[in-house]
Formats: structure tokens, sequence, C-alpha cells
């Protein structure tokens, strides 16, 4: 079953003192609004700037007054994510932004240093990532699509939104008035997974009204088994 914002983080207990990687868009505010509630002074944000668009600056400049808003630490980290002969521009930027984070670990956000990140990723998400993996032949593992909880390089990494509906969290914005940025590049379709998402994802929701949780379970139960 999805879950509601406050659910998902009632659920969610990682190690303190904890970073939410924050792009400024909607998904990535609202987790961060989510776990300063929840965690008073004990949550910083890292944004990585990625400089790939018009809009980087946009970007950035949103999560700094967003963060002085919240009196949250902001780290900000400039990565080069142009892509490599064979590479797709999405696996090139996630590559320069888990180097930027594990570039991190040793950091210290307010005398503190972090145990665990916070990345914003949703059912939508999590069903688009199942989609893609299928529409490249990917095999069981790449079935079991996003992890809920990992490690890397010494830090604990989480999804705690994993189960809750892109469409939940920006009414949850909306209902506490928080502004968010649009990426320009999400109506992009030579991208496909915008087009997973542009066209694939309102077909399954007229045809299947309860797929985010049916394929995010499959994806699930894939993962228990691997």
């Amino acid at each position: 079953m999805t879950q509601s914002v406050e659910q998902a983080i009632a659920g969610f207990n990682p190690a303190l003192p904890l970073a939410v990687a924050l792009s400024g868009g909607a998904d990535s505010v609202a987790l961060l609004e989510a776990c300063v509630e929840k965690w008073p002074r004990q949550v910083s944000a890292v944004h990585v700037n990625h400089g790939l668009q018009a809009a980087a600056t946009l970007f950035e400049d949103h999560c700094r007054m967003l963060c002085q808003r919240l009196n949250v630490p902001l780290h900000v980290q400039n990565v080069d994510a142009s892509k490599q002969v064979g590479q797709s521009p999405e696996d090139a930027a996630r590559q320069a932004r888990y180097m930027a984070f594990s570039a991190l670990a040793p950091e210290k956000y307010g005398g503190v240093a972090i145990k665990s990140i916070a990345i914003a990723q949703h059912a939508d998400d999590q069903v688009e990532t199942l989609l893609l993996a299928l529409s490249r032949g990917a095999g069981l593992a790449g079935l079991s699509a996003m992890p809920a909880h990992w490690q890397r390089d010494g830090l604990d990494y989480y999804r705690p939104l994993l189960q809750v509906a892109g469409a939940d969290i920006r009414t949850w914005l909306a209902q506490r008035g928080v502004a968010f940025v649009e990426d320009p590049t999400n109506s992009d379709e030579q991208f496909t997974r915008n087009r997973i998402r542009a066209r694939l994802m309102p077909a399954l929701r007229t045809a299947f009204p309860q797929f985010l949780d049916t394929f995010a379970r499959s994806a699930a139960h894939r993962s228990e088994e691997h």
C-alpha cells in the first residue's frame, strides 16, 4: 500500500545526524521539510550542482533560500557530470552525485559527522525504474528496481519516500504553501525515463489504478529473493 508523507517519515529511523540530498525539486524539498520537522538541528542538506543546464543556478539559489528559512546547514558540491562514451546522461549524473556524497563522508556539519543520507525518490520513480529495466532487458537484479536502504563508502543511504505517490508529495507541499523548482528537462522526451513518465504512466494509471502498489510490490519481492 502507498503511504502518506507523514506515515513514511514516521517509519523512517536512520542513524543521525542525517543529510538530505536536496535538488530543489518537489520531492527533495518535501523530504527535507519533513525530516527537519522530525529531527530539528539533526538534519543538513547537500546540493549537487551538475552544471548541465541553464536552470542549475536557479536550483542552487532556491536550495540556499530554503535552507536559510529552515535554519539548515547546506553544503553545495559542484561536479562534472558530462557523460563518457557509451554512458547515459542519467547514469553520468548519478555517478557524479555519488562521488560528491562519498567525498562528504568525512566532512563536518555543525561540528558533527554525517552518518546517513536520504534521497527523495518516490513510488512513481520506483515504477519508472522497473519499466526502464524491462525496456533494457535487465536481468533479475535489475528487476529489483531501487533499494530502500544500502551502504556505500561508509555512509548509510535511504529512500524513505519509496511508498509515497509523487502526486501526494506535491499535495503535501501545496497544503503547507512550500515552493519548489520544476526541472525543465523532465518534459524532454528524448530521455527514455521521461517518455515512460509522459506516456506509459498515465496509461497504466487508467488501466490499473493500483499499479503503484502492485508493481512496487513485485520489485520488492524480487529484491528479497536476490
